[in-house]
């Protein structure tokens, strides 16, 4: 039934193989335990299916395996299954959250009746967290990844597409484009989220202390080891480990980096057992790694391994139309930081911000929305040094309109993900209008529906 199945705990071996039999029959998923302790490891959030369990039991009782369960996931079913002379006794468990009870002795039907409602009630349940999931993870993500530029809109649905995923991902960009905020992303909205994010700047740290850093150290494993230290990757274990400026990783590093990747386990300096680590990779790298490999610079199997899935953060001179939404975000962020009212631009800074290369990305943009929020920025106004000169002729307000129309439509056709019909609902437009605008501004809607 869509994936999920009962989880059955019956000590009793004959009553629990009829119990497993007639649901299978009934084409319903099932696994019996033995007790509730058996039980128990498999009851976790979110879990693919009900729990059905008899009262009376060895060791933990039925009762106890309920507000264990309880704790764990509140909108769990759990139908209880009690004796002769229990009913009072299962009635007071509803009140503590139990589905409903089935009394010994019971019919096939009886079983397969209740446990079929549970499971409907819990596939309710499980997709209404997963649409709620994926409303807040979108809303998310674009407050984590902003653009309206088609490039973004593509960064955007990589992210989402491999977030849920356990694919090590490869970030590349240059320097300041937001590489950290992509892997944040990544996994923020994984199934990883509630274990650790693990950064590493490979470029940082000292070759004579990194292989200590990052997969640990046992006590007396080398001079000044006086405890046993647990490494980067010991400590993301269940989580995320990012490796960022991964092209400055030391060669002799690599490879060991390369079995731990392949292996999925680590070995403390001065150990000679490894342990089982579980992590997610997602590296970032301002290099083409390829061409590093290639004239061995890097290690050519390395790349291979950390290229599974590759998002490309396009440079901000190459998307222009996003500077305007970034520029403002960045001052009334910066605004309430530092208690200040956030600057009004005048059209002609507005355009040098539009024409500026930005070769310092994302990042240079920020520190001159803050330089301008804190009044740094000198006259005449630039978006480069505080002591540099402008200049340029500011653009028509007929330009100025094209430019800003243009930006609401791709906005909402991002945000709609390329669905006419709701951009043009969003926009209080008519279909034949969107289109005749589409045409003007050199808009393909299709680059902004997902694949």
């Amino acid at each position: 039934m869509d994936g999920l199945k009962v989880l059955l705990v019956e000590d009793e071996e004959d009553v629990r193989l009829g119990c497993e039999q007639a649901l299978k029959l009934a084409g319903i998923a099932v696994e019996g335990f033995e007790s509730a302790e058996d039980a128990r490891p498999h009851l976790v959030p979110d879990v693919a299916g009900v729990l059905v369990t008899d009262v009376k039991l060895p060791g933990m009782d039925g009762l106890d395996l309920l507000r264990a369960a309880r704790v764990i996931d509140p909108a769990l079913p759990v139908v209880l299954v009690t004796g002769h002379g229990d009913v009072a006794m299962a009635v007071g468990a509803m009140r503590e959250g139990a589905y409903d009870f089935i009394e010994k002795p019971f019919s096939s039907e009886h079983l397969v009746e209740v446990v079929r409602r549970a499971l409907e009630k819990r596939r309710l349940v499980l997709d209404n967290r997963r649409l709620r999931r994926h409303i807040g993870g979108r809303q998310t993500l674009d407050e984590s990844i902003r653009g309206v530029s088609p490039a973004m809109a593509e960064v955007r649905r990589l992210v989402e597409q491999l977030a849920g995923t356990s694919a090590d991902v490869l970030v590349q960009g240059e320097t300041g484009t937001g590489k950290e905020l992509v892997a944040r992303a990544l996994h923020e909205l994984s199934p990883r989220r509630g274990r650790n994010f693990v950064a590493i700047n490979c470029g940082a740290l000292p070759e004579s202390v990194f292989e200590s850093e990052i997969f640990g150290h046992e006590a007396g494993a080398f001079t000044g080891a006086i405890k046993r230290r647990v490494g980067k990757i010991e400590h993301a274990d269940g989580g995320t480990l990012f490796l960022d400026e991964i092209e400055t990783m030391p060669l002799s590093l690599q490879v060991k980096l390369l079995r731990v990747l392949q292996d999925r386990r680590v070995e403390r300096l001065g150990s000679n057992d490894g342990r089982a680590v579980d992590f997610r990779v997602v590296a970032a790298t301002k290099e083409d790694l390829k061409a590093l490999s290639d004239v061995r610079s890097f290690r050519a199997d390395l790349y291979y391994r950390l290229n599974v899935a590759t998002v490309s953060l396009p440079p901000l001179r190459e998307r222009a139309g996003d500077v305007p939404v970034l520029f403002e975000h960045f001052v009334l962020d910066a605004a309430v930081r530092y208690d200040r009212d956030p600057p009004i631009l005048s059209r002609a800074q507005m355009q040098l911000l539009a024409t500026h290369d930005w070769p310092g990305n994302v990042r240079e943009l920020r520190n001159v929305a803050e330089r301008c929020v804190l009044g740094l920025l000198r006259e005449p106004f630039s978006p480069g040094r505080p002591d540099s000169v402008a200049a340029g002729a500011p653009l028509s307000l007929a330009e100025e309109l094209d430019a800003f129309e243009r930006g609401v439509i791709e906005r909402e056709l991002s945000r709609c993900r390329g669905d006419v019909a709701a951009t043009c609902a969003a926009l209080q437009l008519p279909r034949k209008t969107f289109y005749d605008k589409l045409r003007k501004h050199g808009i393909d809607r299709i680059r902004f529906a997902p694949d």
